[in-house]
């Protein structure tokens, strides 16, 4: 699996990014939004339970990732149609302000290293900086959610560029590394 670190892979996805007819796909590489942060979260398919809880989520908080100059994408394995299909179907969906990339070939996630021995993405979540750099990744079982305001916290905590202590939250105080000097 990449990690902290790696470089988010070259990519070139179609995606649904809104249900107007005539607008509703576009195609979206590691290239987009340039200068932002990206945040990046597979589910495993669509027409599941857990998932549309996640989507949602991100979409309800995706105001907080803006105001924070990060863009949100998520991602699965199912196609732009089948994605299209379930933002109409899906009250919660209706509305998503961020795309969903259709990862149909498997490639973006078999490079991340998250494809579950089923064949679905994992549960991943990866923070990514504006120079295209990993800086925190986090993977799910199938079963468990992940916590929206946790991937907030971090973020807030790497655009510190300080030392976030255990339970670190926007707003409290970084800590400061003081060097012993030898005696």
């Amino acid at each position: 699996m990449l990690t902290v670190g790696d470089t988010l892979p070259k990519f070139k996805l179609q995606s649904v990014v809104s249900l107007e007819k005539g607008k509703e796909f576009r195609e979206i590489s590691e290239q987009d939004f340039p200068g932002k942060w990206k945040v990046l979260f597979f589910w495993p398919m669509d027409f599941t339970f857990i998932c549309p809880t996640e989507i949602a989520e991100f979409g309800k908080q995706n105001g907080k990732f803006l105001e924070r100059d990060a863009q949100v994408l998520g991602a699965s394995t199912d196609t732009h149609f089948v994605h299209l299909a379930w933002r109409k179907d899906h009250k919660d969906l209706n509305t998503l302000p961020f795309p969903m990339l259709a990862d149909t070939k498997r490639e973006l996630s078999t490079q991340l290293g998250i494809l579950h021995k089923d064949g679905v993405p994992l549960r991943a979540t990866f923070i990514i900086d504006p120079t295209g750099t990993i800086r925190w990744a986090s993977v799910n079982d199938l079963s468990v959610g992940r916590s929206v305001p946790e991937v907030l916290r971090v973020l807030d905590g790497l655009q510190t560029d300080e030392l976030c202590p255990c339970n670190w939250e926007k707003g409290k105080e970084t800590l400061t590394a003081q060097l012993k000097k030898a005696s």
